[in-house]
């Protein structure tokens, strides 16, 4: 694995602070199904992604895809940006927080 995939990996596992269980358990929610951007009443963006984070946390680094670590990047991408657009008060109930819970990282954690 070369030193920007290890890097990659590393920032991934920062940025993503569910397990994949919890991810899993998430994702069968109504408000996780309920928020995030949609292309023709489809799935969202984020509710996609999810499930894409669930095959990664349980991927071997060994057999992670160019594909893969495109994905972790636009993760570690969205978490940051969306972090750094919290709003006031008490966020246990916000879209924001179930937005960033489907991709992975619960702001409460």
């Amino acid at each position: 694995m070369a030193e920007e995939e290890r890097e990659v990996v590393a920032e991934f596992g920062r940025a993503v602070n569910m397990t994949a269980r919890e991810l899993e358990r998430w994702l069968g929610t109504e408000e996780s199904m309920a928020v995030g951007q949609k292309d023709d009443g489809g799935e969202s963006t984020g509710h996609e992604s999810g499930r894409k984070i669930v095959k990664l946390l349980h991927a071997k680094k060994s057999s992670l895809t160019e594909a893969d670590y495109a994905h972790m990047r636009k993760v570690i991408g969205y978490i940051h940006r969306h972090l750094a657009q919290r709003p006031d008060g008490d966020v246990r109930d916000t879209r924001w927080r179930h937005s960033l819970m489907n991709w992975g990282h619960d702001p409460l954690k």
